[in-house]
């Protein structure tokens, strides 16, 4: 039985993202007027509005597999409030003849039913694109908005557990695969994949931008529901609200009392751990700082060639800007300026950092600060004959 213990947090988190936000009342507009996530309504009511509301979404991915390879799949949303769950067996050679139909209803409300979908076709050797369709098949009048509200299936997401068989990262498939992962059709969700880094087994079709491997950081002591959210902040604010603020926040819903609750109990040193973590002071010796030391090739240009002339730092030119992107481009035409730094880039085009000569703030563009230091190609520099200039700079 694979160890669902990544599935189950970063599930949990997307499920409720969203579903509640600071200040966590009722009495809030943002929570008045809820809006969530991989919200899917009603389809007949769907299908006659012009917005951007969706009744069903699509995941499409790549699976490494033989043809007796089994997938187990699972559905998560809310309704209502109360969370809700479908779960259910393939087999990949029976998806590979014909699609599989899974539908559910909502116990509480039978008249809520929804529809998914599974299928499979092989891309290539013991290679198979896996498509999974989530429907919200519920019937309803194409002009009854508060019902399709009351009637849609909240923070929908779905994951896919491989029995002996691995998954393709979505977002760096490998070069032999990016033929067939370009080939994926996802629609409302992004598939990720789930796990201890390097993993393959399981991954979550998610409604919010996820990357591979994501976690749940340490420190956080629960759920939130706001997105993108800060620890520290929302728990400091959340402690700044008054008796009555607290009192309506306790009648504002199961997670919102939740939330107060436990950020009311934390201890000082958890919260004093909000405050940031080191997780690395720096990198070993074996390891760059940034991608630009990964590089084999980027030894300091100390020359260039412009107009059959070499230059270097502190030779004159003229400039000629080709754009005419801001005020400074008309500003610098034709000015002369003194060559500061020769600077290459990751794609080794070369650029000239210049200080105007004649600018009073010329020891600041020395000191690279900005305002005062330009940037031109050599297209747009002429040189001019070698007269004292800047010889040394702080760099």
């Amino acid at each position: 039985m694979m160890d669902r213990t990544y599935l189950d947090g970063i599930a949990r988190a997307v499920l409720y993202e969203g579903y509640v936000l600071y200040p966590y009342r009722q009495s809030s507009l943002k929570n008045s007027k809820r809006w969530m996530f991989g919200t899917l309504y009603p389809e007949t009511w769907a299908a006659a509005q012009r917005g951007s509301d969706r009744s069903h979404f699509q995941l499409e991915c790549i699976l490494e597999a033989s043809k007796g390879a089994g997938v187990s799949a699972l559905v998560r949303f809310l309704y209502a409030g109360a969370e809700q769950e479908v779960s259910f067996d393939l087999e990949l050679d029976k998806i590979l003849c014909a699609a599989h139909h899974e539908r559910f209803a909502i116990a509480e409300d039978p008249g809520v039913t929804g529809e998914i979908t599974a299928r499979a076709v092989c891309v290539g050797t013991d290679v198979f694109k896996l498509t999974l369709i989530v429907r919200n098949t519920t019937e309803l009048g194409i002009a009854d908005r508060e019902g399709a509200l009351m009637r849609s299936l909240a923070s929908t997401h779905a994951a896919l557990i491989a029995s002996e068989a691995h998954f393709v990262s979505m977002t760096d498939p490998p070069p032999s695969l990016k033929d067939a992962a370009s080939g994926c059709a996802n629609s409302g969700v992004w598939p990720v994949l789930i796990g201890a880094p390097g993993s393959t087994g399981m991954i979550l079709a998610s409604p919010i931008i996820l990357p591979d491997y994501p976690q749940l950081a340490p420190e956080s002591p629960g759920d939130l529901c706001d997105a993108t959210e800060i620890d520290e902040i929302l728990s400091l604010r959340i402690l700044t609200l008054t008796d009555d603020e607290k009192a309506e926040v306790l009648q504002s819903g199961d997670q919102a009392r939740k939330i107060l609750e436990r950020t009311e109990m934390l201890p000082r040193e958890h919260l004093m751990r909000l405050h940031g973590t080191m997780r690395k002071l720096a990198p070993a010796e074996s390891e760059p700082w940034s991608a630009w030391d990964s590089l084999t090739n980027c030894a300091p240009v100390e020359t260039i060639r412009v107009g059959g002339i070499d230059l270097k730092k502190g030779d004159r030119v003229r400039l000629r800007p080709a754009k005419r992107a801001d005020i400074f481009d008309s500003a610098l035409e034709g000015r002369v300026a003194v060559i500061a730094s020769i600077e290459q880039d990751f794609e080794n085009t070369l650029q000239v950092a210049v200080v105007v000569e004649d600018d009073p703030g010329r020891d600041l563009g020395e000191m690279r600060q900005i305002g005062h230091r330009f940037f031109f190609s050599l297209s747009e520099i002429e040189p001019l004959a070698r007269e004292p200039g800047i010889t040394e700079m702080q760099q």
